[in-house]
């Protein structure tokens, strides 16, 4: 007996619609699996009241470390003004960080977060933070931008120290501007 080679054209033309659907639609079930179990460490974001209404833990302290990454393609030196600071659960704190572009042609960089442990995640939220919005920085700046961020009084008691980390990378549209170093991942200024 001959199979129908229009029948099976058909078929495969089906199972690849339904295979590229399937692809599609991965990346949205990727981002509700990562918010509700905190894999890849992404942070909440909560209004300033929403902040302020979480009950402070004074009898705990979290340490909270930060680390700092730019981007090979990215000619930028970023730095956390301090390396680590302790918390309470519940309060409200601010951190600084400095950014200087180091080329001779303005630059447009994003920042993407991530915490660790990723479970600690679920309990970090950032009312105000640089990574928000694309950041512009002409030849030769150098500014400080902050994150406010509460640790929430919900952490569990074993998580003593989480890391804050930020990795910046070049705004794609940047073609005109020029790279100047590819080596160095991590920088100082």
């Amino acid at each position: 007996m001959a199979k129908d080679p229009t029948r099976t054209a058909k078929k495969l033309a089906l199972f690849a619609v339904a295979m590229f659907g399937f692809g599609f639609a991965l990346v949205p079930i990727y981002e509700v699996v990562c918010e509700a179990t905190g894999i890849g460490g992404r942070t909440g974001v909560i209004s300033q009241s929403e902040a302020e209404a979480d009950q402070v833990d004074a009898e705990r302290l979290v340490t909270v470390e930060f680390d700092t990454n730019v981007d090979s393609a990215l000619p930028w030196a970023f730095k956390a003004a301090e390396f680590n600071m302790k918390v309470h659960p519940g309060e409200m704190a601010e951190a600084v960080f400095v950014v200087e572009n180091r080329s001779d042609k303005p630059v447009i960089g994003k920042a993407v977060p991530s915490v660790a442990p990723p479970i600690a995640s679920k309990f970090f939220d950032k009312t105000e933070c640089f990574c928000f919005t694309e950041q512009r920085l002409e030849a030769g700046e150098r500014k400080e931008m902050i994150v406010r961020f509460v640790v929430g009084s919900q952490l569990p008691e074993d998580i003593l120290i989480m890391t804050l980390s930020y990795r910046f990378f070049q705004v794609p549209d940047n073609a005109d501007v020029a790279i100047s170093d590819t080596k160095a991942v991590k920088t100082k200024i």
